[in-house]
């Protein structure tokens, strides 16, 4: 289904359908008055006035009964007013643009979120499982995980999953925003929504069908609106109290007018002056920009969560990357294995693979791998505890092993072997059985291609740059090095992550990128967190603002750059809003301006406020180019 599908043209939308009818009525009517029909006119004129007010008119009444004052009251009241003072056209017309501009940005919030309904259409109707007895066909959404997929050519993905037998490509150009198809095989991991190319896949579900990456994604940015951003609280924080206010002034003005002057004069001043601080504008300033440049951002990668974290993302001064598995490839592997002379290599990686088999680590990934080709049979391991930043502990045949890092587990006269390995860029991983040591794995993980392109692009727009990493300061300043960054703080636990964190805060707007549980201090710490990949740890996802659905680390230069022309409009937006105010209530108050002429500018801004808001949602140049060259990159990697 496309967009268009999901919002019909303007003049079709039955939603337009009240202000149009309230319009053309208008028209005729003024006509019939030039026309010396007075009695045709105003009939024409009342018609057009309940057409138009029937899009506001409830809802201000049952806002009234639960106790709220917005805007529609106000306007209720002055076209009423109007109506008891003989002014049944200006009546109508202030009824057919309050409710066009209504309509307007009813339309213009559908506009924005529809991206993100679109994001569901991707999914399949059905999916075809395999089964004992055969092949089965089966909706979509009653896929569950571990169910077998059959995915033919040029069809679509139901629900995440990894590939078990056969090859081919599969464009995830929909999902992540990457232009150019991967080549899968068995044991490669596939994303919901991603199309399947020339080869026919069978896909073990790592997921429900009904929640897998591609609904989350859909539901983390739904959930924009659940917490305010800085300038949607100022803009809430002006308007909620100025209606109140604004109904206090125009009563003032219509009693002065009682006591001291012509009471029908100041009573339609009144009215006047009601209309004219009317904070119609402010109260869409805000809402519309966030909603577009949010479902915006989700189209090509970035999934912010809030309006609060997409604000606080355009102030970012300091980004702290994590190393492994956010500046690295996540695809480490086991390039080296030393151990005491009783122990054989076999062995070591046996019981490191045994207790790492159940972290979602890529260390522990690689050294599970290794285990398993290593051809060694190793009882399964109990009383697995994972020690974030430091390493895991279990019992392996009844005897204690620990596997973690060298600052965790003493590695005596093995000091030496790891600072060779730790200078060749290793991260190295130590082995001990009954508290004694038995053995180093060193794990090495290439850096992303895109890496020290990102860090360039960050410094670029005046932002620096710092790698926060559990490993030793020789294996980060390797990593760090290739990727142009100066500032290295290695041999960080969870909680010094944080505090590094909060040391970067105290100076300006901080921003912590990871992925892991380790992580997840750090990017709860942070002014925004963002979590790398949408499958990461579900710690790290659950504690960041903001995740990326692609691969690519230069998303992140981009999202910033995206925030802050998003924190520019919504500027733009209030300060337009708040000037109409300033500007029409003097001109109102002296009767310098009349009710049809006060109705007019207030429509024309709310519409400008719109029309600049939509604006937010339009897909960064640069983002385009980057789809642009990531067959490049892609080339580059192969």
């Amino acid at each position: 289904m496309s967009p268009s599908a999901l919002r019909p043209p303007w003049w079709r939308d039955p939603a337009l359908l009240p202000s149009l009818a309230s319009g053309v009525l208008l028209a005729a009517g003024f006509g019939a008055e030039v026309g010396g029909a007075s009695v045709p006119a105003v009939v024409l004129q009342t018609a057009a006035l309940l057409a138009g007010a029937w899009t506001f008119v409830p809802g201000a009444v049952r806002a009234l009964w639960r106790g709220r004052l917005g805007v529609n009251l106000l306007m209720t009241i002055a076209a009423i007013g109007a109506v008891l003072l003989g002014h049944v056209g200006e009546a109508a017309a202030l009824a057919f643009l309050f409710s066009l501009a209504e309509t307007l940005e009813d339309r213009a919030m559908d506009r924005a979120k529809e991206g993100l309904r679109a994001l569901l259409t991707l999914m399949p109707d059905t999916a075809r499982l395999s089964k004992l007895s055969g092949e089965v066909t089966i909706p979509a959404a009653e896929v569950r995980e571990l169910d077998i997929l059959v995915v033919g050519a040029g069809q679509r993905i139901a629900t995440d999953g990894v590939v078990v037998e056969g090859r081919s490509s599969v464009d995830t150009s929909a999902v992540t925003g990457e232009s150019i198809p991967v080549d899968v095989a068995p044991g490669v991991p596939v994303p919901a929504g991603s199309v399947n190319g020339a080869g026919t896949l069978h896909v073990e579900a790592t997921a429900d069908g009904c929640d897998n990456s591609l609904t989350q994604i859909v539901q983390l940015v739904e959930q924009a609106h659940a917490r305010k951003g800085e300038r949607a609280r100022l803009a809430d924080r002006i308007a909620r109290p100025l209606v109140p206010a604004v109904l206090i002034v125009a009563g003032l003005v219509a009693l002065y007018g009682v006591f001291v002057g012509d009471p029908l004069l100041w009573v339609e001043r009144a009215l006047v002056v009601l209309v004219a601080a009317s904070p119609c504008a402010l109260a869409i300033a805000v809402p519309v920009t966030v909603i577009s440049a949010i479902g915006s951002a989700s189209r090509f990668g970035v999934v912010i969560k809030t309006g609060d974290a997409f604000e606080q993302l355009g102030t970012v001064r300091h980004v702290a990357f994590d190393k492994t598995g956010t500046l690295t490839r996540n695809e480490p592997s086991v390039v080296e294995v030393c151990t005491v002379p009783t122990v054989p290599h076999e062995d070591a990686l046996a019981f490191a693979g045994a207790l790492e088999a159940t972290s979602t680590h890529p260390l522990a990934q690689a050294i599970v791998a290794a285990g398993a080709q290593g051809g060694a049979s190793t009882p399964a391991a109990t009383d697995v505890v994972e020690h974030a930043g430091e390493g895991v502990t279990g019992l392996i045949g009844g005897r204690r092993v620990r596997v973690g890092s060298t600052r965790w587990i003493p590695v005596g006269a093995f000091e030496d072997e790891v600072e060779r390995m730790s200078g060749l860029g290793m991260t190295v991983v130590a082995v001990e059985v009954q508290e004694r040591l038995a053995g180093l794995i060193g794990v090495r993980d290439e850096l992303r291609p895109e890496a020290a392109e990102t860090v360039a692009m960050l410094r670029a727009q005046g932002v620096e740059v710092v790698m926060l990493t559990g490993d030793n300061p020789r294996t980060a300043g390797a990593v760090a090095s290739g990727a142009g960054i100066a500032d290295v703080r290695a041999s960080l636990r969870p909680a010094d992550k944080a505090a590094a964190i909060d040391e970067l805060s105290v100076r300006g707007p901080s921003a912590m990128v990871g992925d892991g549980i380790n992580d997840a201090p750090a990017l709860a710490s942070a002014t925004v967190g963002l979590a790398m990949g949408v499958r990461g740890a579900a710690a790290a996802v659950e504690s960041a603002d903001a995740a990326f659905i692609g691969h690519d680390l230069r998303l992140i230069p981009l999202a910033l750059a995206h925030a802050r022309r998003g924190r520019r409009i919504m500027t733009v937006n209030i300060a337009l809003a708040l000037a109409i105010i300033v500007v029409l209530f003097p001109l109102a108050l002296f009767g310098m301006v009349g009710l049809a002429g006060v109705v007019l500018v207030h429509e024309i801004a709310e519409v400008i406020v719109i029309l600049n808001g939509v604006r937010a949602a339009r897909r960064p140049a640069a983002a385009r180019r980057l789809a642009a060259s990531t067959g490049e990159l892609h080339a580059a990697r192969v």
